[in-house]
């Protein structure tokens, strides 16, 4: 299976190399560098990731840009802070491949101390709330390590450039009548401050770019996305 992962990156070179080093012998890694200061796209580049520079800063601009730069039938996306391990998603291309799925989520279960701070679990349960008020989906998480294939994704026509990325993509999916499924994934302490749920004023910032998402009606045009 060609397999293409997206790593949205800004300023995340000690991670890097963990998280290089856990993508499935054959799949491409490809970072979208988000103005990073670190060093991290050389980093990237000299572990053997393909490396895309997305200037606008924004995890949507970052994700989209990674999408478009894919080209493998199945396109994976994953947090580029060692918080969660990449090698977890052969289990995610599998079961779209079996025709089981056609987009597959990681339910994040804290594992340590730390790992997904009291506001940032706040947040996400209220935007879980909110998602099944809107579409009906009963999911416990809107956690960043995710699987599709690339064809479906791009006809979703996803707009979001910020922190609402992440959730257009399961509202336009159920608006679609995707198969949404969960997986439980191991949620690790992340390397370095988050730059979204790092704090209550990132996490709040988060929601209500989220809430925008979630105010927009059903798009027609997306429900032949799906074979």
């Amino acid at each position: 299976m060609r397999v293409d992962v997206v790593l949205p990156c800004l300023d995340e070179a000690e991670a890097l190399p963990w998280v290089l080093e856990r993508i499935p012998p054959g799949w491409r890694a490809i970072v979208v560098d988000n103005g990073s200061t670190d060093g991290s796209a050389v980093i990237a580049r000299a572990l053997g990731a393909s490396v895309v520079h997305e200037e606008r800063r924004g995890f949507g601009a970052a994700c989209h840009a990674g999408l478009l730069a894919a080209e493998a039938e199945y396109v994976c996306f994953c947090d580029c802070d060692a918080s969660l391990d990449p090698g977890l998603l052969t289990g995610f291309v599998r079961q779209l491949a079996d025709g089981d799925s056609d987009l597959v989520l990681g339910r994040r279960r804290p594992q340590g101390r730390g790992a997904w701070p009291p506001h940032a679990r706040a947040g996400n349960l209220a935007l879980a709330r909110m998602l099944r008020r809107r579409t009906g989906l009963r999911l416990r998480d809107l956690g960043p390590l995710r699987a599709a294939r690339r064809e479906d994704l791009l006809a979703l026509d996803l707009t979001d450039r910020r922190s609402g990325y992440p959730l257009q993509m399961v509202v336009r999916a159920a608006d679609a009548d995707w198969r949404v499924t969960e997986v439980d994934v191991p949620y690790l302490p992340r390397s370095g401050r988050s730059k979204v749920t790092g704090t209550w004023r990132g996490t709040w910032q988060a929601v209500r770019d989220m809430r925008t998402v979630l105010s927009e009606q059903p798009m027609s045009a997306v429900a032949g996305g799906v074979r």
